[in-house]
């Protein structure tokens, strides 16, 4: 609607619960949206419901399904279920959509809901301004032409065996003629989506596995645990003297492992044991990966020296999919632990990711700190400076020519990023550089000229 603020952000709609746009009047809107969206002309239509361990999870999921059964949509329930679950689900059940209810890696004050189609894939701007501007619509002037009439509006049901289909999914990924059966695992579900399958996951394909994060009560998602706080998982490792440790967030899309050193091996880490070994096996598509502006650039050298191309996209997983399907590719990523392998899931996966590394280190016999090792990152510092307004940075000469000075001083042994925060009003200041005098040095010159033009 003109004049009203846009709800869907970079991936879906995010907010605190009970506060707009996250209120159950827009899941409801939202519901309609997708179900009209989706229509096919007079077939019964169905759309899959999943979320996260969220207490606000119950009230957004039956606004939802209110929404998409008053559209004549059919609502078939997952219940607590990781994000990548959704769309491998959305696929393989023939729905026409997946709706997940999560706010990923955020405290459990925030929600969200992100849509995928029915492919499996995230939806194009088009296709969510088509929900949004429904939505927005019936949140305040509902046409009630297109409601069906009372003998054709949907129903809801749950499934009971989604967690085992999604089980069986995920240990088709790992090799057939492969075991875990030695390997001792710390697994930490952030009381998460993962809490039930990940464990099974791995259990079954014979690691002993030793459990944080498992006992969700609606408020501990993410709360110290997961993938946000590694540390954790870092010192149940040595505590256990475990092989590895595996960290997960919220929704389960992200994946951080840790080293049977306890040291945190990130997602520019896994991509560069990954792609090396892809590499050396002939099977990483055009011997590309895609990464974001924020992987450290010691993943690019890492990669360049085994003729690997580095494709960095703007930051968001969505950003990296869209890359990766445009040119063919089967392997990108975040430094957050958002890895895609594109042969075996259409979002980041973290379990998926997991079983993948693993399957290196049992072909190889290598320990996870002698793969890792193919890497070496960069020093890295960001600086966050608010600003009094967001002027774009190419009309401040100043800034500009303070960028390019810097640009010559790192040279090919260093890189640096300027941007705006897209939720904050922040400009990030984000070097990396061999020589760590150098960097800090850089970052702050970059910060005295950003005050001095900027400055709140």
């Amino acid at each position: 609607m003109e004049g009203q603020a846009r709800i869907f952000g970079t991936d879906g709609v995010r907010g605190v619960a009970n506060v707009h746009p996250m209120t159950v009047e827009m899941a409801l809107a939202i519901g309609q949206g997708v179900a009209a969206v989706f229509r096919r002309g007079k077939a019964k239509h169905k759309v899959i419901i999943g979320k996260d361990t969220r207490l606000s999870g119950y009230m957004f999921e039956n606004a939802l399904v209110a929404g998409i059964c008053s559209m004549g949509g059919d609502a078939l329930l997952m219940g607590p279920m990781p994000t990548p679950a959704i769309a491998f689900l959305t696929r393989s059940m023939r729905a026409d959509a997946g709706i997940v209810i999560s706010a990923s890696h955020n405290p459990y004050e925030d929600n969200g809901i992100k849509i995928f189609a029915r492919d499996g894939y995230k939806l194009p701007d088009e296709t969510e301004t088509l929900i949004e501007n429904y939505a927005l619509c019936a949140a305040s002037c509902r046409a009630p032409e297109q409601a069906p009439e009372a003998g054709k509006v949907g129903r809801a049901r749950r499934i009971d065996d989604a967690a085992g289909r999604y089980i069986v999914f995920a240990k088709r990924t790992f090799p057939d003629e492969l075991t875990l059966d030695g390997l001792r695992i710390v697994i930490d579900c952030a009381n998460g989506a993962t809490y039930r399958v990940a464990p099974a996951v791995f259990a079954e394909l014979g690691a002993d596995v030793i459990l944080s994060g498992v006992e969700p009560d609606g408020r501990n998602i993410n709360a110290q645990c997961g993938a946000l706080h590694p540390e954790n998982t870092a010192a149940l490792v040595l505590q256990h003297e475990a092989d590895l440790g595996l960290a997960f967030d919220g929704d389960g899309d992200r994946l951080i492992m840790v080293d049977e050193k306890g040291q945190v091996v990130d997602g520019d880490q896994i991509m560069a044991v990954c792609a090396d070994y892809l590499m050396d096996q002939g099977v990483l598509n055009h011997a590309t990966v895609v990464a974001t502006v924020m992987s450290n650039l010691g993943l690019e050298l890492c990669l360049r020296e085994r003729g690997v191309r580095m494709l960095r996209t703007k930051v968001g997983d969505r950003y990296v999919v869209e890359a990766m399907r445009q040119g063919g590719y089967n392997l990108g990523g975040e430094q957050s632990g958002h890895i895609l392998f594109l042969d075996h899931n259409t979002t980041g996966d973290g379990i998926v990711s997991a079983l993948q590394v693993l399957a290196i280190m049992v072909r190889t016999g290598k320990r996870l700190s002698e793969l890792a090792a193919v890497m070496t990152r960069l020093p890295q510092v960001l600086i966050n400076v608010p600003v009094r307004q967001r002027t774009p940075i190419a009309q401040i000469p100043g800034l500009v020519a303070a960028i390019k000075t810097q640009e010559e001083r790192l040279g090919q042994t260093g890189r640096l990023l300027v941007r705006y925060s897209g939720t904050e009003a922040k400009l990030r200041i984000m070097v990396e550089a061999a020589d760590v005098d150098l960097m800090n040095e850089a970052a702050e010159e970059l910060r005295l000229v950003v005050v001095a033009e900027l400055g709140a």
